[in-house]
């Protein structure tokens, strides 16, 4: 990742002022900055810059860049009693990027500029000019679309190597960075590239590696006051969203690969996939109590599958979301992957076991196409072990320990027999169990991966997103690598002709971005057995009001609806791959909520796409909230489905506050005034939880009526 300069200067000992006059000095005063995705961005520097800029008018800044962390808050004046002293604590170090502050509250300086491809989900709505800054873009564009924006500083935070102090980890965000750069070199184009350290970001291996003379400045983080940015573990994963990942485990199939995105929809995911492994009579009991196991027999026996993982999975993931981690520790996540394509075919087709090598590999490989062996090939395989430490490549010979060489061509028979007695390895090595190209979690998750030993954390590989989220930097060794793929995102909502929209409304407003969701889509249609599954939640509230989110028709579109494949909803599998419309829609409307099947079926049969004649199914009839609810409280009851299943932030007394406010939140207000006037009897927590609330000492009207409503539901639950 060489610069435009060849620079070799290190400015650990400098300060930030410094290192900013440098990049003026060199660049002039119009700077564009790429910044990663997450967390990758060097919050210490960026804002540094960013005051300079508000500073001097006279300097031109533009920020490129997406998802931009910032702290949570609660606005509502009610729930922010309890969230907000809770985020105070887990943010208490964590400092968030001025430029975000200001794009939230619409006060950015008429000199600096914030272009982002993808949002924070939601927060950005409305916001005026980030919706007409906002650029839309696949993530596999995002480094080409940076470079025509005419970006000449590239700021990253990497880890240093605890073994040697001049190599570098791009970490948490090898994923667009690295290609920004060899765009920049290729183009001739001067730019600057800053690495900053930050101590607690885990160093991993393999393309995320860098040397520090690759970069102009590198610096380190004051982490004192720049804490690495946690994702925090309030919200319970909801019954709906169980059911929804319920769902989805089943369609995961053992031996094949997998990608997820983040949210409680995931976490469902790998609570079920977990049970299905570890518990494998109480999830398939699971699936019965919710008809999935009679509904979608076939189609789960086709694509899917309900027995523990033997061969395991493997993660070719954008997002390396902390669910790959718990997998990784439940031992699921370990179906190794190899980068040479022929050798990955033939573990494949059981002709290699990476435990043993077999001769008759060699021949097999000459089967699969491979003749002379290029340089850089010989390198591959050396390095998995399939050559012999001792052996090695020069000019199209493998030359052996005793001096003694052959042509480089596996089809070659002299080659063949030479390979086999003098340069075949014992076994395999270096596999990958998964490529991701960012990661963002909490605190115990980066602890996690800086705890892990350098073998096992080399089995994680962090990568760019052009080899992630696309087939075309290597066709053949992706295909062979992601057989039997599951890309598993997110929807909005999903037209009855299969169209998903998943980043922005009907108005154009954005909500999020489309990030790498098309082009895990496309792929999924592109591997033999790969398959894409939108979950999208069946109903939301707008409006005061539940309304669908299978539509007639949307006015945006993420997926089109040529491209549709498999849609989950709480109450079940659309299968919508090579399925006519009006199949579709009969799918779609199976797994609507039952409010609005009418409604839908009306519609369809008006506009000619549907048979005047078709009845719903009396099997999809009972599509209902209270269905779902009662059968996840079937599976609590049972220890199956826990609202945390992966931990939680808030602390005991914080969790009984929060649950006394959800019950408040449902009160009418005819219970909530017979609760203030019944005899009340508390236990001792209510002290706690008013202390949680900041309602031990109150004043005014409104904080006494609350502090007095909060008693009467403790009294409630307590009874």
């Amino acid at each position: 990742m060489q610069n435009s300069s060849g620079s070799d200067v290190e400015l650990n000992q400098v300060s930030r002022e410094a290192c900013i006059d440098a990049i003026i000095a060199r660049l002039g005063k119009t700077l564009v900055m790429a910044l990663p995705l997450g967390l990758g961005k060097p919050i210490e520097l960026v804002n540094a810059i960013y005051d300079r800029a508000c500073q001097d008018p006279s300097i031109s800044l533009t920020i490129l860049t997406a998802l931009s962390l910032e702290r949570p808050r609660e606005t509502h004046p009610i729930r922010g009693r309890l969230l907000n002293p809770v985020f105070d604590r887990l943010y208490a170090n964590y400092t968030e990027a001025s430029y975000a502050t200001a794009v939230r509250e619409e006060r950015l300086p008429a000199n600096i500029c914030v272009r982002e491809f993808y949002f924070k989900p939601g927060s950005r709505l409305k916001n005026t000019a980030a919706q007409q800054n906002y650029t839309s873009s696949n993530y596999t564009h995002a480094a080409r679309d940076v470079v025509a924006q005419g970006c000449n500083l590239v700021m990253q935070l990497v880890a240093r190597d605890p073994a040697d102090s001049q190599r570098l980890s791009m970490s948490c965000n090898p994923d667009t960075s690295a290609e920004v750069v060899q765009r920049l070199t290729d183009l001739g184009r001067d730019f600057v590239s800053v690495a900053v350290v930050h101590p607690d970001l885990p160093y991993m291996y393999g393309d995320a590696e860098v040397r520090g003379s690759q970069y102009d400045f590198v610096l380190d983080t004051n982490v004192q006051h720049h804490g690495l940015f946690t994702m925090p573990k309030l919200p319970p994963v909801s019954a709906s969203d169980y059911a929804i990942g319920l769902h989805a485990s089943c369609l995961v199939v053992d031996g094949g690969t997998l990608q997820l995105g983040i949210g409680a929809m995931s976490d469902a995911i790998v609570h079920g996939l977990q049970l299905r492994h570890n518990r494998n009579s109480d999830y398939r009991a699971l699936l019965s109590r919710f008809n999935i196991d009679k509904h979608w027999s076939n189609l789960i026996g086709q694509y899917g599958g309900l027995g523990e993982f033997v061969e395991g999975l493997y993660g070719a993931t954008e997002m390396f979301v902390e669910g790959f981690w718990h997998l990784f520790g439940s031992g699921i996540l370990k179906r190794e992957v190899y980068d040479f394509w022929a050798l990955q075919i033939l573990i494949n087709d059981g002709v290699c076991q990476p435990q043993s090598i077999d001769t008759k590999t060699i021949s097999a490989m000459a089967d699969l196409g491979v003749r002379e062996l290029r340089g850089k090939d010989f390198d591959v395989l050396q390095y998995h072990g399939y050559f012999n430490e001792q052996c090695h490549y020069c000019e199209g010979y493998i030359i052996a320990a005793d001096g003694e060489s052959a042509s480089a061509n596996m089809a070659n028979p002299e080659s063949q027999r030479f390979i086999a007695e003098k340069c075949l390895g014992d076994s395999l090595r270096n596999g990958k169990v998964l490529h991701g190209g960012f990661f963002l979690g909490s605190e115990a998750f980066y602890r996690g991966l800086r705890d892990l030993s350098a073998a096992d954390r080399g089995k994680l590989a962090m990568c760019g997103v052009e080899k992630i989220n696309q087939l075309d930097f290597n066709p053949r060794l992706y295909q062979a690598q992601r057989r039997r793929a599951r890309f598993i995102n997110t929807g909005l909502n999903v037209s009855l002709q299969g169209a998903v929209a998943s980043d922005t409304l009907a108005s154009g407003q954005v909500v999020s971005g489309v990030g790498g969701q098309y082009n895990f889509v496309a792929m999924a249609h592109q591997l033999t057995e790969g398959r894409s599954i939108l979950m999208i939640r069946s109903t939301r509230m707008q409006g005061g009001k539940v309304v669908s989110n299978i539509v007639e028709n949307y006015g945006s579109c993420t997926i089109p609806r040529h491209l549709r494949d498999i849609v989950i909803t709480e109450y079940g599998i659309a299968d919508l791959r090579s399925k006519s419309d009006a199949e579709v829609i009969q799918a779609l409307i199976n797994i609507t909520d039952s409010r609005f099947q009418r409604a839908l079926l009306r519609s369809a049969k008006a506009s000619g796409k549907l048979a005047a004649d078709y009845q719903l199914s009396t099997a999809f009839s009972d599509n209902t909230p209270e269905r779902i609810s009662r059968d996840v409280a079937w599976a609590r009851s049972r220890d199956m489905l826990p609202s945390y299943p992966f931990g939680c932030d808030f602390s005991s007394d914080e969790l009984r506050a929060a649950k006394a406010l959800k019950t408040l939140s449902s009160l009418t207000w005819w219970k909530g005034l017979t609760l203030l006037v019944s005899p009340k009897k508390y236990d001792g927590s209510a002290a706690k939880i008013l202390s949680c609330l900041g309602l031990t000492t109150v004043t005014g009207v409104k904080d006494r009526l609350l502090r007095r409503l909060v008693l009467a539901v403790i009294a409630y639950k307590s009874d």
